[in-house]
């Protein structure tokens, strides 16, 4: 996936930059609307990430020019809360808005989203002879199905979707609290994660490795 991200504050850039990176998104940077429109003539990408306010222009100028020629979904950032933003945002068929400050799994959240609502985001995980698919619910190791509870459900898509990345326990904690619908706590991961395991046939831990004092990671 390739995310086109429109901003001219250096830190912005880099906290967000990095943090797209380490969810496997590539990342297009540009601090003008001129830099953007460069790009936008180069290459493709699945999502427009446009800061409002530009040195020359604005996102909802970039914005329009993107739904000319291109079906990339489109989230604006902009640290001004007047509705009449908001909704100019939305007349021109941004996808969501978000106010700066922001938390940064809050913007990757609306940024599945947004490509998950047109149909861009991976619905299909494989690794390791496992596959999820989120359109289904579905997981199957080889031609066998695996019954997993919605947290073990959720764990495990967190982890697979970005196989060969080490995840924290802070980071798979935060990625579950909304979906799993309650408070979990590092304990009721660590059972979690055991019972994952189990399921999946992995007893030694070759599929989901252990990164001791650090976390988890799926293999590719």
């Amino acid at each position: 996936m390739r995310i086109l991200f429109v901003e001219d504050n250096e830190s912005i850039i880099l906290g967000v930059s990095y943090l797209l990176q380490e969810e496997g998104y590539e990342v297009l940077v540009a601090k003008t609307t001129n830099a953007a429109v460069e790009i936008m003539n180069k290459k493709e990408f699945d999502l427009a990430l446009l800061d409002v306010s530009l040195p020359d222009g604005s996102g909802f100028w970039l914005c329009k020019r993107i739904r000319e020629s291109s079906q990339a979904s489109v989230i604006f950032l902009t640290a001004k809360e007047e509705e009449e933003s908001v909704v100019r945002g939305f007349d021109l068929g941004a996808d969501d808005y978000i106010i700066k400050p922001f938390r940064n799994r809050e913007l990757v959240s609306r940024i599945k989203n947004a490509l998950r609502k047109n149909h861009k985001e991976n619905t299909v995980f494989c690794c390791q002879g496992i596959k999820l698919d989120t359109h289904t619910g579905r997981v199957t190791k080889g031609e066998e199905e695996v019954s997993l509870t919605k947290l073990e459900y959720r764990i495990l898509y967190v982890m697979m979707s970005t196989p060969g990345k080490l995840f924290t326990r802070e980071e798979i904690l935060a990625n579950i609290w909304d979906a799993a619908g309650n408070f979990v706590n590092d304990n009721t991961l660590s059972v979690t994660i055991k019972r994952i395991r189990e399921k999946l046939g992995d007893k030694n831990g070759d599929i989901i490795k252990t990164v001791r004092g650090m976390g988890y990671r799926i293999e590719k």
